[in-house]
Order: structure tokens, then C-alpha cells, then sequence
């Protein structure tokens, strides 16, 4: 004879909440830095100047990219691309980029905080 267990509503929330943070986390960047470095020319013409100030859309400072958490860099990217963020440079060159060249260039720009 089996034995039934049964959690308690505490026990399901722990586990609800363990599973929605698994699988609704944000993207890993699984990337290549050296290929990352490779594909960072077109980044640099707006975030490797330092001190940079764009006029389109507006004035506003550029980020620097060196440094930035590869996590962020990947969704802040994918977000470009899907059109949930919408300066329209960033989104054009967004939708230029595969899974891959997203995670390599979030991979060497981690890396990099000289960049």
C-alpha cells in the first residue's frame, strides 16, 4: 500500500515561486567574447566615445557598454528587436542581430569594463 503525501499550501507557493523564477528568468548569454569583439564595430561609433551625446531622437548621454551585466545586455537587446524598447538606431541595428550575436556581444562587452 502506497503512502499519499500532500504539501501544504506553503510548500506549493515555495515551489511555484522556485519553478517561475526558473523558467522566467532572464536570458543566459552563453556567448563568445572573441567573436563578441569581432561584431562590436558597429557599437563603437556611438558607445566607445567617451562622453558621448547623441541629437536622435533627442539629446541624451550614451551608455557605456564595458561592464554591463550580460544578462541586461542580452534583454535589453532582445527588447530592441521586439520593439518593446523603441530608439529607433538601436532597433534597427537590434533586428540586424542572431540569438548568437546578441549572447557574444553581451559576452564581450561583460568582459571588457575598459569599453
Amino acid at each position: 500500500m502506497k503512502r499519499q503525501t500532500t504539501l501544504k499550501p506553503r510548500q506549493v507557493l515555495a515551489l511555484s515561486v522556485a519553478a517561475a523564477v526558473a523558467l522566467c528568468g532572464p536570458a543566459r548569454a552563453d556567448g563568445d567574447p572573441a567573436k563578441g569583439k569581432s561584431k562590436s564595430a558597429m557599437c563603437e561609433g556611438c558607445h566607445g566615445i567617451p562622453d558621448y551625446r547623441t541629437a536622435f531622437p533627442e539629446v541624451y548621454s550614451v551608455p557605456k557598454l564595458g561592464g554591463q551585466q550580460s544578462d541586461y545586455m542580452v534583454k535589453a537587446l532582445h527588447d530592441y528587436k521586439s520593439g518593446a524598447r523603441t530608439h529607433p538606431s538601436m532597433r534597427g541595428i537590434a533586428a540586424t542581430l542572431s540569438d548568437q550575436d546578441i549572447a557574444d556581444l553581451a559576452a564581450y562587452y561583460a568582459g571588457n569594463s575598459g569599453k
